[in-house]
């Protein structure tokens, strides 16, 4: 009914040509949107940017045939090590070829309303924030007087 996960594509083969690809995937796209959601919930920041490192390259190793490689079993055990708390549930709202995460839970969420809240006592203190700010400046600054003797 909403079009989700229609795809219609220009993609790089295997072996070095172009095709063009027409694909249909609504329960892939739809559970995609839901374990990415649940990720970001379940997920440290660090670890979340190494698994989508990884996610790329899994999916061209299965793309091209190595799912029995061994560069697929290191990673299928460093996926699967990412993936041991990724539990929870999530409700999407389908809409015009999306499907928007509207609400999610899991007992293994790392987010804290009380650790990131501005107004609770003992929370984030924005004051904390100057230190944090100078000391990644540094690097910038370093960088601008360098660009400027050009």
């Amino acid at each position: 009914k909403h079009g989700i996960g229609r795809l219609d594509m220009v993609e790089n083969r295997f072996v070095g040509i172009k095709s063009r690809g027409v694909y249909e995937t609504p329960g892939g796209t739809i559970l995609k949107a839901a374990h990415h959601d649940l990720c970001s919930l379940t997920i440290d920041r660090e670890v979340m940017r190494l698994y989508e490192l990884f996610a790329g390259k899994i999916s061209d190793l299965i793309y091209n045939g190595f799912w029995f490689s061994p560069e697929m079993d290191v990673l299928s055990v460093a996926a699967q090590k990412i993936q041991e708390n990724v539990e929870g549930d999530v409700t999407l709202k389908l809409y015009k070829g999306v499907a928007y995460p509207v609400a999610r839970t899991s007992a293994k969420s790392l987010y804290n309303s009380e650790l990131s809240s501005m107004d609770i006592e003992g929370g984030y203190n924005q004051v904390d924030a100057g230190g944090f700010i100078r000391i990644n400046a540094i690097r910038l600054k370093a960088h601008h007087a360098i660009k400027s003797l050009k």
